[in-house]
Order: C-alpha cells, then structure tokens, then sequence
C-alpha cells in the first residue's frame, strides 16, 4: 500500500504591532499548497483575517528570522514574521 503524504504546508505566521491589531491575532498558522512561496502564505492569511490586508502592502518580512521577499520558497514548518513600519528614538 502507498503512503499518503499531505501536499498542504502548514505555516506559522506571528504579527507584530499594527498587522496583530489588523488582524485580530498574534499568530495564524496557515496551510498552503506544498512549493508555495511568501505571496501564497500571505493570500492564505488573509482568507483568514481579512483586516490585515490594508497593512500589508506597508509591511517586511522574516523567514525564520531573514528577511524575505514574497518569492521566496516556504515550506512547512518555517516561521513567518510580519513586521509593519515602526519608528522610534
């Protein structure tokens, strides 16, 4: 018998300062299909909350702690860090 293997990739997404606000959550975990890139875990988070669509477009992003862009390659397991614009002295 084959085994069956899941082609979804389960993602972990935090947020911080005024993308958790938007959303409503400090953390999502997201599944998406197996091969996607950052712009498929974004979409998929914002099936999910909605509201942190409007702050997005502003924001960076970490790939288990390393600036990524929304190509880059996220397999399942990996962390995604969403950082809007801050400011301080």
């Amino acid at each position: 018998m084959a085994e069956h293997t899941d082609p979804t990739a389960r993602v972990t997404v935090r947020l911080f300062a005024g993308a958790r606000a938007a959303a409503g959550t400090p953390q999502a975990v997201v599944g998406v299909a197996a091969g996607a890139t950052l712009a498929d875990v974004l979409a998929a988070l914002v099936d999910q909350h909605g509201g942190v669509a409007r702050v997005l477009p502003a924001c960076s992003f970490l790939l288990d702690g390393v600036s990524a862009r929304p190509a880059a390659a996220v397999g399942s397991g990996r962390v995604v860090d969403v950082l809007p614009p801050f400011s301080g002295g």
